[in-house]
C-alpha cells in the first residue's frame, strides 16, 4: 500500500513538517479510522421519545437535517406507521431499565426508501434523574461488509500457510500468524512487543531491520528478499526463506507499521544448490579433462591432478604412486605395508598440515594401518566424514604428523585409488580443514571420477617415462663414449642432450671415426622420428657409416651408400653432414645430406657457415651428393650440430644461425667451454628435440 507523498512519514512526520503545529495526540488525530468507514450515527431521545440530539452522521445516514428531526418523535420521523408500535414497545423496554437493545430495524429514509440499520440502544440517566435513550446506528450493508472483510482478513492471517506478521513503526511485533509461529519456532505471544533482532539472533536481523526501515521511509515494497539461517524451530539445519516487506497505512494514509510475508523455500533452495553443485562438478570434470595430462611428465601430471582437486574438492590434496609401478615391477606382498613415492602436494592455504605430508619425491613405507595404504591395497575409496582423535593416527605417518593435522583443523578425510587399465597405480589423498562441510558420497563419486581420468594420464606418463628411459639408455649406448682417444691433429669436444618437452629422444648422433694413415671422419646426423625406433635406426646408420668410411670412400660416396641403406630400412629418413680430415695436408672434404651447414671458426676472422651443396635427406633417393674441399689452418674450429640446437618455433632459422655464429665470434675458448656456451645460450628448456654437437679444433 502506497500512501500519498505528504503522508509517507506518518503522523509524527507530518507534525514535524510544520513547526507551528502541535504534536498530534489522541484528541487531535486525523479522521479516517474505522468509525468513519462505518459512518456511525448518534441519536438521543428524551423520555417521551422525542429527538433531542442529532449528529451529522445521522443526517447523512437518514437524510433528515437537524432542523427537520429535532423535537419530533423519532418513531414518526424514521418508522413506517404500521411498525411504530414495535418501536414504542422497544423504547419502553429500554427506558424501563430492562437493558440495552441491539438489532436490525427497517428505517425510512427522507427520500422515502427503506434501509436496514443496525442499532445499539441504551438508557442514559442525566443529572436530576432525567432519563434519555441513546441510539447508535450504522447502515447494515456497510456493517456487514466490514464484518466480512474483518472476518476474511482474520482467516487469511490465521489460516494462511504463508508466515505473516505486522510490526509497528518501532519494528516491534504486533501480530504474528500461526504459520510464522511455526516457521520461527516461537509462540506468537512471545513475539509481541519485541523486535526481530531480539527474537531471531541467528538470522541477519540487522540487514532485515534495515530493509524494513527503508520500506517504512520510502513506501516502496521489497519483494522476494532471500535469506538463510537458523531458527529455534530447527536450530541444527539451515533453512532458506523468501520474505516480502510492505508499508501499512490506515484509511487516513497514516503509516502504522510494516507487513511481512515469509515463505520457507528450503526445498527449492536445496534443489537449486544441488543443481548448482552438480553444474560445478560437471564443470570441474570438464576442466580436469583439459588441465590434467597436458604433458607426458609424471610429476607434472600428478601436480595437475592435485591442483584440480584444490580447492573445489579439498583443502589439501596429495598424489602418491606405488613405487613398484614406477619401477615397472609387480607389486610385492610386503606385510609391513605399501611403499609409495610422493609425487604432488597442493594446499589451498598455508597450513601446518603440509608439513605432515611426505615430501614430494620421497619414497616411504606406509604401514597397513594407514588409510591410504588400505585404499591402494583394496582399490576402494576410504571415507572418514568426521575425523576424531583416533583417526589421525591412521591418516598421518606418525604421532608428530597426527598432531600437525589436528592443529591444522583437519576434520574430514577421503582417499580414492588411482586405477588405470585394471591396475592400482596409487592414491589421491584429500583432506578438509578450512571447508566446514564434511566429505560425503557425492564427493566420493567426484573424486573417483577425477582420479580415474587422471590415472590414465599418469599411466601414460609412466609408460612414456619407462620407454624414454629405455630409449635414452639405448641412445647413449649407441653413441661414442664420452672420453674418446683424440684423432691425430685434432682436438675434439662433443655433447648429446635428449629432448625434455616430449617424446623426441633417440634420433641424433655424432661420431669421430679414425682411419688408416691418420685420417679422421667427423659425422653428425639426425634420424627423423623419435623413440626406440629412431634410436635403433640411428644405431644402424652409425654402424654403416663407420664401415663405409673405413673403405676409403669419399664423403659423397659414403652418403650415397647410406642413402641406399636408409631406403632399405623402410620409411626411415635422416639428415647427415660428413667431414673427412687429413692432418698431413689439413684438407677437409665435406658432404651434406639435407643437414644444417657446419660453422667454420677461423683462428683469426669472423665465423661463417660453410657453403655446401645441401643435398637431400638420406632415404629420399635419386638426388646426388657433392663433396666440397676446404683447407684448414692451425687453430681453426669446425662446428657440427643438429637442428635441435638452432630450430625453434617462434624465430626464423636465419636469426638462430646468426645467433650461433655471433656466439662463436668471441675469444677462443677451450672446446668444452664452447660446447657449454652454445647449449646454455641456444638450447631452450622446453625444446622438443634432442641435440648432438661436435667441435673439432685443428692443432699446430
Amino acid at each position: 500500500m502506497r500512501g500519498r507523498p505528504e503522508r509517507s512519514v506518518g503522523v509524527v512526520g507530518r507534525a514535524a513538517e510544520r513547526a507551528d503545529q502541535p504534536r498530534p495526540t489522541d484528541a487531535t488525530t486525523a479522521v479516517g479510522g474505522l468509525l468513519d468507514v462505518l459512518g456511525v450515527a448518534a441519536v438521543v431521545l428524551d423520555e417521551r421519545g422525542r429527538i433531542v440530539l442529532w449528529s451529522p452522521q445521522a443526517e447523512e445516514l437518514f437524510g433528515f437535517s437537524s432542523q427537520e428531526a429535532l423535537g419530533r418523535p423519532a418513531a414518526q420521523v424514521l418508522v413506517e406507521e404500521e411498525r411504530q408500535h414495535e418501536v414504542l414497545e422497544l423504547f419502553g423496554r429500554v427506558m424501563s431499565g430492562h437493558g440495552p437493545w441491539a438489532g436490525v430495524f427497517p428505517v425510512r429514509h427522507r427520500d422515502g426508501h427503506i434501509l436496514g440499520v443496525e442499532f445499539r440502544n441504551m438508557r442514559l440517566e442525566a443529572e436530576g434523574g432525567r432519563l434519555f435513550a441513546l441510539g447508535i446506528a450504522s447502515k447494515e450493508t456497510t456493517l456487514r461488509r466490514v464484518e466480512r472483510e474483518l472476518a476474511l482478513s482474520s482467516r487469511l492471517v490465521g489460516q494462511s500457510p504463508i508466515g505473516l506478521a505486522v510490526l509497528d513503526t518501532e519494528l516491534r511485533y504486533v501480530l504474528v500468524n500461526a504459520a510464522l509461529e511455526e516457521i520461527n519456532g516461537i509462540p506468537a505471544r512471545e513475539h509481541l512487543g519485541r523486535t526481530p533482532s531480539e527474537m531471531l539472533p541467528h538470522l541477519d536481523t540487522e540487514g532485515i531491520e534495515a530493509r524494513m526501515r527503508g520500506v517504512l521511509a520510502s513506501g516502496e515494497p521489497m519483494l522476494d528478499e532471500f535469506t538463510t539461517g537458523y531458527t529455534p524451530a530447527d536450530p541444527h539445519h539451515e533453512h532458506a526463506w523468501s520474505a516480502s516487506f510492505y508499508r501499512l497505512e490506515d484509511q487516513a494514509g497514516r503509516v502504522i507499521g510494516v507487513g511481512i510475508s515469509v515463505v520457507d523455500v528450503t526445498d527449492q533452495h536445496e534443489t537449486a544448490r544441488a543443481a548448482a553443485r552438480a553444474r560445478r562438478r560437471l564443470s570441474l570434470i570438464a576442466d580436469a579433462s583439459i588441465r590434467i595430462g597436458t604433458t607426458l611428465d609424471l610429476a607434472t601430471t600428478a601436480r595437475e591432478l592435485a591442483d584440480v582437486a584444490v580447492p573445489e574438492v579439498a583443502d589439501i590434496a596429495a598424489v602418491d604412486v606405488l613405487d613398484s609401478v614406477l619401477a615397472g615391477s609387480p607389486p610385492g606382498n610386503d606385510t609391513r605395508g605399501v611403499r609409495f613415492r610422493a609425487l604432488a602436494l597442493t594446499s589451498a592455504h598455508p597450513s601446518v598440515a603440509v608439513q605432515a605430508a611426505d615430501p614430494v619425491g620421497d619414497v616411504a613405507l606406509y604401514g597397513v594401518q594407514r588409510l591410504v595404504a588400505q585404499c591402494a591395497r583394496t582399490g576402494r575409496p576410504v571415507l572418514v566424514p568426521r575425523v576424531h582423535g583416533t583417526d589421525f593416527a591412521r591418516i598421518a605417518r606418525d604421532a608428530d604428523a597426527a598432531e600437525l593435522l589436528q592443529q591444522a583443523g583437519v576434520h574430514s578425510y577421503l582417499a580414492v585409488p588411482l586405477i588405470a587399465r585394471g591396475e592400482v597405480l596409487g592414491a589421491l589423498d584429500l583432506k578438509r580443514a578450512d571447508n566446514p562441510t564434511a566429505f560425503d558420497s557425492d564427493d566420493v563419486l567426484l573424486a573417483t571420477e577425477l582420479a580415474a581420468r587422471a590415472a590414465v594420464c599418469i599411466d601414460n606418463a609412466r609408460w612414456y617415462q619407462q620407454q624414454r628411459h629405455a630409449t635414452l639408455a639405448l641412445q647413449r649406448h649407441l653413441l661414442p663414449p664420452h672420453h674418446t682417444t683424440a684423432p691425430p691433429g685434432l682436438a675434439i669436444a662433443h655433447r648429446y642432450q635428449p629432448a625434455v618437452a616430449a617424446d623426441e629422444t633417440g634420433g641424433d648422433w655424432f661420431d669421430a671415426i679414425p682411419l688408416p694413415g691418420g685420417h679422421t671422419v667427423l659425422v653428425v646426423g639426425d634420424v627423423m622420428g623419435s623413440g626406440i625406433t629412431a634410436a635403433a635406426t640411428m644405431g644402424q646408420l652409425r654402424t654403416n657409416t663407420r664401415t663405409l668410411a673405413r673403405l676409403g670412400l669419399a664423403p659423397d660416396e659414403v652418403l650415397t651408400h647410406l642413402d641406399e641403406t636408409t631406403r632399405d630400412l623402410g620409411e626411415a629418413m635422416a639428415t647427415c653432414v660428413l667431414a673427412l680430415y687429413d692432418p698431413q695436408t689439413r684438407l677437409c672434404r665435406l658432404a651434406c645430406a639435407g643437414h644444417p651447414p657446419p660453422v667454420l671458426v677461423r683462428a683469426h676472422g669472423r665465423p661463417h657457415l660453410i657453403d655446401l651443396d645441401p643435398g637431400a635427406p638420406l632415404g629420399v633417393g635419386g638426388v646426388p651428393f657433392r663433396t666440397t674441399d676446404l683447407r684448414l689452418r692451425a687453430g681453426d674450429d669446425l662446428v657440427l650440430y643438429t637442428d635441435g640446437l638452432v630450430e625453434v618455433r617462434d624465430q626464423d632459422i636465419d636469426q638462430r644461425l646468426e645467433a650461433l655464429t655471433d656466439l662463436l665470434a668471441g675469444p677462443h675458448r677451450p672446446l668444452e667451454d664452447t660446447c657449454d656456451l652454445l647449449l646454455s645460450a641456444l638450447r631452450r628448456p622446453d625444446t622438443a628435440d634432442d641435440v648432438a654437437l661436435l667441435i673439432a679444433r685443428v692443432l699446430p
